[in-house]
């Protein structure tokens, strides 16, 4: 018969006070399951509720004995054991067998035998472990427990990592931190240890004299992880990241970057989150020679000068319809961001947008201002747009069935050594769908829209986009048809599509050369834009032209299989000449044919092809690839492009090239993989004649090992560049990656 009672008076101080077996610092789970909560906690916090399967009394030795799956609980800390044992003379409480604690932080405890106080209060345990609520464990050789919940631990060790395989083997956890002395704050949430010692998989590596951490996931003040890399410009580089916790919802990391070549270079990242939104700001700063800098007037100056980095972007959402956005990318020179690895862009580009969006209309504020990082390209040649204002407002026609859209866009750009554009104009948009008796999806399109240009200072821009200076008004209208016929039917257990499309648009003679082209340049013939009513992109050029567009899809759905591919071409019904440069698919009256091809088996094969034909000599003059073959671990990538369309070269947006793209990793032990990417330049002179390719150049290269399990990530990667640009000098860089869950912050 189980008996429940009150003692009035004790205060147990369960939590954490729990010994372990006789094996020192054993982090093994144990066979015992936590005690269940219940009924209330005693209304008194003097009073401790319990129940047992037996209870006995010694009045001689006035000695308090439960037995048989004593169970125990106060204030929201529970335990249970086989026995406990009160000595009311000697003030010593004893519970032994099978004991499991749980505090009110959730953390619990395991063990065979834990000794209080007469107080009940304070308690003194050997070889403990404590499975922490958060994550992680400790385990010691013996531990006291404070008043107030802090843990003092002996000889004790600590992991965040599994310490037993996903079918519940036991095993060895891949990192732990053993230390002399090691104190465990459940209100700071943090263990801090003294003589520590960073044990990789079971050795002791790196003496860790003072250390702390934080236990789960929440983060705090101090030192993360270090970055170590070795390259031929800087040499040796250590970086050893600071972290601020300035609030739960922002903090700011300081981390010096020391080399053995250069000067150390500063790094700074503040972050911060709102109930509004979020933002992010890094900067970078050091001193070096800047000689062979692309931007030094004079190549025989070696003097130190600043040269630094700033990237900021940001997010706000003030309401369901409202947003403001922003993103600052500036540096100091041209090659600051190659030659210490922070990012390989060739523009910076910084902008800043206003929107609202609701079911039926867009609006948006927006600017922004370029930076060019590439050799030849003068910055006073960038534009600055500010600002861009584009307003869209979708209803219905009322009358047809059919929906109106209309949009109203201005845009001022300008240059510090260019041309200065400014654009204004108001479209309105009508689109009516039908669906016949026989299945066709017909779309019926009427476009027209009212534009105004001013520029100036057109000199530095080549002819064939400068337009004229000065202010030119442009009127343009189209009309449309668009068809489509869809067979549905069943194939190989699975079901398929064919679908025939047919496009008619006819538009009058527009005014283009006279207008600046900003937004237009580069037009090619392709399968996302075959069937648009402007095959170029922005707004500054318009395909004034009747044309016919036809084309056919046929998409294969199978159980685990999708295939879909498309082929269509286009055909100009009058012979008015054209705008369009030969090269760009669209010169002739015939246009070149183009395709595009999607197959996906399952999560194991992905491939996009995409394709353009010559009309006449079926030539290929856009061949595109991109797959991925095999699993989450083991995988391989190949991308390809080929663009030989024998433009002219003052066309700058539009030269040819050819590159291959290979990337792959290999997982040959269950944690451990190989993995290695490159890019190689295979244009030669036949494709462009400014290439200083010989046809097989390699841009750069990676390899690299890893081991990878649920709580450590270690690698090591080798890059080589092939490419030199100013003093970001071609060369092979090193580095080891070291990553600890839960431990660096």
């Amino acid at each position: 018969m189980r008996r429940m009672t009150l003692l009035t008076g004790s205060a147990l101080p369960f939590a954490l006070c729990v010994a372990m077996p006789a094996v020192a610092q054993d982090l093994q789970d144990r066979p015992v399951s936590p005690p269940p909560s219940e009924g209330p906690a005693p209304a008194n916090p003097d009073q401790v509720r319990f129940s047992a399967d037996q209870l006995e009394y010694d009045i001689n030795a006035d000695i308090v004995t439960a037995t048989g799956e004593v169970r125990m609980l106060r204030e929201g800390e529970r335990l249970r054991a086989d026995k406990v044992t009160w000595n009311r003379k000697t003030g010593k409480v004893l519970a032994t067998g099978n004991i499991a604690v749980t505090n009110p932080q959730g953390d619990i405890a395991y063990g065979d035998q834990i000794e209080l106080t007469d107080s009940l209060k304070d308690g003194v345990v050997d070889n403990m472990l404590v499975v922490l609520e958060q994550g992680g464990r400790l385990a010691a050789v013996r531990g006291t427990r404070q008043q107030d919940g802090t843990v003092n631990l002996e000889r004790a060790a600590y992991t965040p990592c599994a310490v037993e395989t996903s079918e519940g083997c036991p095993k060895e956890p891949s990192w732990k931190i053993t230390a002399i002395r090691v104190t465990y704050r459940p209100d700071r949430e943090r263990v801090y240890f003294n003589g520590a010692k960073l044990n990789l998989f079971g050795l002791p590596t790196i003496p860790l004299p003072r250390l702390s951490a934080p236990v789960g996931s929440g983060g705090d003040s101090g030192f993360l992880t270090p970055d170590i890399r070795l390259d031929r410009v800087n040499g040796v580089e250590i970086a050893v990241p600071y972290y601020w916790r300035l609030a739960p919802n922002k903090g700011l990391t300081v981390t010096p970057h020391v080399f053995t070549a250069v000067l150390p270079m500063l790094e700074a990242q503040y972050e911060a989150l709102t109930t509004k939104g979020a933002f992010r700001i890094t900067g970078y700063g050091t001193a070096s020679r800047r000689s062979d800098d692309l931007n030094t007037l004079n190549p025989t100056d070696t003097s130190q000068a600043f040269r630094g980095y700033l990237d900021a972007v940001g997010r706000y959402q003030f309401s369901p319809e409202w947003s403001l956005s922003g993103s600052m990318r500036i540096t100091t020179d041209r090659t600051f961001l190659r030659r210490y690895d922070i990012s390989r862009d060739d523009r910076l580009r910084t902008t800043a947008s206003l929107e609202h969006i609701d079911a039926n209309s867009y609006f948006s504020l927006t600017g922004w201002y370029v930076e060019t990082l590439r050799v030849n390209d003068p910055q006073g040649q960038q534009p600055i747009a500010l600002p861009e204002l584009d307003y869209r407002r979708r209803f219905d026609d009322g009358l047809l069935g059919g929906k109106f859209e209309v949009q109203l866009n201005t845009l001022a750009i300008s240059r510090t050594a260019g041309q200065d554009t400014q654009r204004a104009f108001a479209s309105m948009r009508w689109d009516l769908r039908r669906l016949t008796n026989w299945g066709q999806e017909v779309t019926f399109t009427a476009y027209g829209r009212a534009d105004a240009y001013n520029a100036n200072n057109i000199a530095s821009t080549p002819l064939v986009y400068q337009g004229l200076a000065g202010f030119q008004g442009r009127g343009i209208g189209a009309l449309a048809v668009d068809v489509k016929w869809p067979f549905v039917g069943e194939l190989w257990g699975g079901s398929q599509r064919f679908t025939p499309r047919v496009q008619i648009v006819a538009s009058p003679k527009i005014k283009n050369i006279e207008i600046p082209n900003e937004d237009a340049r580069s037009v090619d013939l392709e399968d996302s834009n075959l069937f648009a009513l402007n095959r170029f992109p922005g707004y500054d050029r318009f395909e004034d032209s009747t044309r016919i567009t036809y084309g056919a899809q046929w998409a294969l759905t199978l159980p685990g299989f999708t295939f879909d591919t498309l082929v269509g071409q286009s055909f100009r019904l009058n012979d008015r000449p054209t705008i369009l440069y030969p090269g760009t698919g669209l010169s002739d009256r015939w246009s070149d044919i183009v395709g595009r091809t999607e197959m996906r088996f399952r999560d194991f094969v992905s491939l996009t092809h995409r394709f353009r034909l010559d009309k006449d000599s079926f030539a290929v003059r856009r061949n595109e690839i991109d797959a991925t073959v095999g699993s989450r671990t083991t995988y391989g990538q190949v991308g390809y492009l080929r663009l030989k369309r024998n433009i002219f070269t003052s066309i700058e947006d539009l030269q040819d090239r050819e590159e291959v793209r290979l990337a792959g990793r290999v997982q040959f032990a269950r944690f451990w993989s190989a993995f290695g990417s490159t890019v190689i330049d295979l244009t030669d002179r036949s494709e462009d004649a400014l290439s200083l390719s010989n046809g097989f150049d390699p841009i750069r290269h990676r390899i690299g090992v890893q081991y990878e399990d649920d709580c450590l990530r270690l690698g090591f990667t080798w890059r080589r560049d092939y490419v030199q640009t100013g003093d970001a000098r071609a060369g092979n860089s090193f580095l080891l990656t070291l990553a600890f869950t839960n431990l660096g912050r």
